[in-house]
């Protein structure tokens, strides 16, 4: 069975669709809404079939594919830009320490502060996988196809790419972040204002979002206790980033305080380490531990597992399975990185 990821289609709708369902909230990359889907397909599609040689405020989202079958077994995006048609928040953790001569005794305050820092930046978003296929490495072919397709369109990309993860949420759908600091500005609890966020963007909390820095002594326990925690279930997405090179610099998503990750973008593994190679002779089957490969640029890029033999004059050899799933034949270029 080979699975490879590619450009998002109008088909594609109802099975990305279905694993919005499934997310369980806190998602807003991917809202179980039909109409911000929709637009996310049409935002997609255009940014694939667009010349652009430079970084902008574009979306490209991808699919993984059963290649035997067709059917749609998870989602991932990358956005070229974020903050430049509307602000990108963030809450920064810092430190102020305080002396009293006096009491001959120092402070240490923890403190909150909104913030537009990773206005440019790139995104890695938008990963899902469907829970009946979360084994054999799919997750992982998924995170990094965004790095190898970054890595072939590195013009359209910034300087520097982050990551979201998704924050601490209860069994009800609550966020104790949300409710020890957004819900008591907006009149709503987390599910309505993540939905609203996915839907409408975030002009929403620049009017109503204290600018003020928030000391978090202030908040309760279970809130102060979240700051910068993934959800159970990104834990291994986070384990991810950090070996790809990504850090946690104390920023924080402003609704469910989960931590915000970043790296630079030419000094993330994946992009950093792939290889060129050129396709020189297809097998029926090559033996070998499967390495991670992409080939193609824009609606043509795909990415999928296969073995690969580099030949004494450097070119390659691989299976026909693999040289399916991506699109090539001899002669073509594809990148190639060890799992």
């Amino acid at each position: 069975m080979t699975f490879r990821v590619r450009p998002a289609g109008n088909d594609d709708f109802p099975a990305i669709y279905e694993m919005a369902k499934l997310t369980g909230g806190g998602f807003t990359n991917l809202p179980p809404d039909r109409g911000a889907l929709v637009d996310k397909l049409l935002r997609s599609q255009k940014a694939f079939q667009s010349d652009r040689e430079e970084p902008g405020d574009e979306l490209y989202l991808m699919v993984l594919e059963d290649a035997a079958t067709g059917h749609v077994r998870g989602t991932c995006q990358i956005f070229g830009t974020v903050g430049m048609q509307q602000p990108f928040y963030s809450y920064r953790l810092s430190t102020l320490t305080q002396t009293s001569k006096g009491l001959g005794r120092s402070f240490r305050a923890e403190m909150l502060a909104l913030c537009t820092d990773f206005e440019g930046c790139s995104e890695v978003g938008g990963l899902f996988l469907h829970p009946g296929e979360r084994a054999g490495g799919l997750g992982l072919l998924l995170a990094r196809s965004r790095y190898l397709f970054i890595r072939q369109h590195r013009k359209r990309f910034a300087d520097r790419v982050l990551a979201e993860l998704r924050g601490v949420i209860d069994e009800s759908g609550r966020s104790p972040f949300w409710d020890a600091i957004g819900g008591r500005f907006f009149g709503m609890d987390f599910r309505e204002a993540d939905e609203f966020n996915a839907m409408h963007g975030t002009q929403f909390i620049a009017d109503l979002m204290p600018k003020t820095p928030i000391y978090t002594a202030l908040l309760a326990d279970s809130a102060r206790s979240v700051i910068g925690v993934p959800h159970p279930s990104g834990r291994a997405a986070m384990k991810m980033l950090e070996r790809e090179g990504f850090s946690w610099d104390c920023y924080v998503d402003i609704f469910d305080g989960g931590p915000t990750m970043s790296a630079q973008t030419d000094q993330v593994r994946t992009i950093r380490e792939a290889r060129e190679l050129q396709l020189a002779e297809v097998a029926n089957e090559v033996e070998g531990e499967p390495m991670m490969l992409a080939a193609g640029r824009l609606t043509g890029f795909a990415a999928c597992y296969g073995s690969v033999r580099v030949l004494p004059d450097g070119s390659a050899v691989l299976a026909r399975a693999a040289t399916e799933a991506l699109g090539i034949r001899p002669g073509d270029c594809f990148l190639e990185m060890s799992r």
